[in-house]
């Protein structure tokens, strides 16, 4: 392969053809290049060398390194190169130019901050996904897609700031921008830049901008939105902040309390936003427990084993529910139900991410956060407040089954006939939920089948050697978890059965964002009504006394005035020549 085409970094090209997709008027022109650019772009990566610094520049002092690939950063990389593969082919039964170009441009800007090799670089295609994404939420074309948009923009932005003030910390006390990780939050920089990507991975208090946004993006908008965002800050921590204690409990809580929201939820692409909250806390709290080095081996790789497991199948129930609204006009769980009848291939797909995420053996997902589980419980032995961790995420497990691996396939197509009978999806989205479920399965097979099974999963990850020697299929892992899944299945037909389980009802779940968007909105209201009524007397008063004030200075001191008339105006003009010429005399003499 010829030198400069190993150098070119995949996510350019696709950001380039994005660019140039906005610009192209023919659609099949057009679709050829949204889903054969990621294709090209996997097959520059796998032929791209690791350990390498493949594209550098100086400039300012500053060594960028635009181009470099890693056991970390690949399966980050092939994850959203996989996807934006998968997402492209889900849109092909669309028209529209701005979506195709700003879904592949922000694909390829997270490919691009993934494979940066200095920080410098991260944060412009950090600010360049921002950009990109925002379109995807835009192309909904509703008034509560455009004021989402507007606060989704703003907290990205804000994000990108506070990562722009904490890498000029780093450069400011270090002299470089290089991705070395932090030991500390007293490292000059540390705090903003970990702050920077806690918003990005929606950390709690910090989470509403995701669900405010993906359920009001367009069918394929909040499809593309699902993979990259968050994923970006878990590979974000997982570089920088491996280790950190803090990302333990903050993971930890990111699992619990999603949970509580999704039950109650009526908008099940809502409900999968807040299960989106839900993963990425596992991961979170697998960067917490591994260490920088080789550490705790078992907690990196199942952070990216799940971060890899976890984009594609979270991006085929949103498939599936995106194929619900595309069909029926709506995902409120209160107005559907009985689609299995007239979406059957649809629900199949669904039901298999189900599965998925909620961990059940032979999917994806098992294989995965069976090894964040295990770390966990591993470091439970010599440290007791890991074993309320374990619990934590053993009851986030059940909350996940519960609430994407039953409620999302049961209420849109099963539960109550909505009497709705619709055409099934446009083959193009069934082609794009087939070839994820595909991979849902191939993943979490044991190796039996040469080419598939969990063990390939796991020669990805950064650490191949020590995940190699992991066993998931133990029976001790397997009854562990269909205990769970069972326990937790068995819970929710029971409180169906005895009307204990809460009604699916339109409404608006209050979250922590009412504090900024309703009491905080508010008082600027407020603000605006008393100043409209206060300001033009206040005003007038200020410009009365102003200009008296003005007319007494002038009185006194303009040529004009009291102070320049008379004899002491002159002797005081002759005293200071005098005085004046003293002091150039003396200056002149001691020169």
């Amino acid at each position: 392969m010829p030198a400069w085409l190993a150098a070119l970094n995949p996510g350019w090209l696709m950001i380039l053809v994005g660019i140039a997709a906005l610009f192209i008027p023919y659609r099949q022109v057009r679709q050829v290049l949204t889903v054969g650019t990621p294709i090209a772009a996997i097959a520059l990566l796998v032929m791209a060398p690791h350990e390498v610094d493949l594209l550098t520049a100086e400039a300012l002092d500053i060594t960028f390194s635009f181009y470099r690939v890693d056991s970390l950063n690949f399966i980050f990389g092939l994850a959203f190169l996989i996807a934006s593969l998968l997402n492209a082919i889900y849109a092909l039964h669309t028209n529209n130019p701005r979506q195709d170009g700003m879904a592949l441009a922000y694909a390829g800007a997270a490919v691009s901050a993934s494979f940066a090799g200095d920080l410098m670089t991260l944060f412009v295609f950090w600010e360049i996904t921002a950009i990109t994404s925002v379109f995807l939420i835009l192309q909904a074309g509703t008034r509560a897609a455009y004021f989402a948009s507007m606060r989704y923009l703003v907290i990205q932005i804000l994000s990108g700031v506070i990562l722009l003030d904490g890498l000029s910390y780093v450069w400011r006390y270090n002299g470089t921008l290089s991705l070395e990780a932090f030991q500390s939050f007293s490292d000059p920089g540390a705090i903003y830049i970990f702050i920077a990507l806690g918003i990005k991975a929606a950390f709690p208090f910090m989470h509403n901008w995701l669900q405010d946004s993906y359920p009001k993006a367009s069918v394929v908008g909040a499809v593309v939105l699902s993979a990259f965002t968050t994923k970006l800050a878990v590979y974000g921590f997982a570089r920088l902040f491996p280790g950190f204690d803090a990302l333990i409990w903050i993971g930890a809580i990111m699992t619990v309390f999603p949970v509580f929201f999704a039950v109650i939820e009526n908008d099940l692409r809502r409900v999968l936003a807040y299960s989106l909250n839900n993963q990425v806390g596992f991961m979170i709290c697998a960067i917490g427990v591994g260490t920088a080095g080789v550490g705790n081996a078992l907690a990196l790789n199942g952070a990216s084993a799940h971060a890899f497991a976890h984009i594609i199948y979270k991006a085929l129930l949103f498939m599936s529910m995106g194929a619900v609204l595309y069909r029926t006009g709506t995902t409120k769980a209160s107005e559907l139900g009985g689609l299995y009848r007239s979406m059957p291939w649809t629900t199949l797909f669904c039901i298999i991410g189900g599965l998925s995420i909620s961990a059940f053996p032979l999917f994806s997902g098992f294989v995965a956060k069976s090894l964040t589980m295990s770390a966990v419980a591993y470091e439970g032995v010599s440290d007791p407040p890991m074993v309320v961790v374990w619990l934590m995420l053993l009851f986030a497990s059940a909350g996940v089954l519960e609430h994407s691996g039953i409620k999302i396939p049961y209420f849109a197509f099963f539960g109550h006939d909505s009497g709705k009978r619709v055409k099934e999806a446009p083959f193009n989205m069934l082609l794009a939920m087939g070839m994820a479920a595909f991979l849902c399965i191939a993943v979490g097979l044991p190796a039996i089948i040469p080419g598939f099974g969990y063990q390939w999963l796991y020669s990805l990850l950064p650490y191949p050697i020590e995940a190699s020697s992991y066993q998931p299929f133990t029976l001790e892992h397997i009854l562990t978890q269909m205990q769970l899944l069972v326990l937790a299945t068995f819970a929710f037909i029971l409180l169906k059965r005895f009307a204990l389980y809460p009604a699916e009802k339109p409404g608006t779940i209050l979250d922590t964002d009412w504090f900024y968007r309703k009491a905080g909105y508010g008082f600027v209201q407020w603000s605006g009504t008393v100043w409209g009524k206060m300001g033009p007397a206040t005003s007038t008063l200020f410009t009365r006394l102003s200009e008296r004030a003005y007319k007494r200075l002038e009185s006194a001191f303009s040529p004009r005035g009291e102070i320049a008339r008379g004899g002491l105006s002159g002797g005081a003009s002759i005293w200071t020549a005098v005085i004046l010429a003293a002091v150039l005399l003396m200056s002149f003499l001691s020169a």
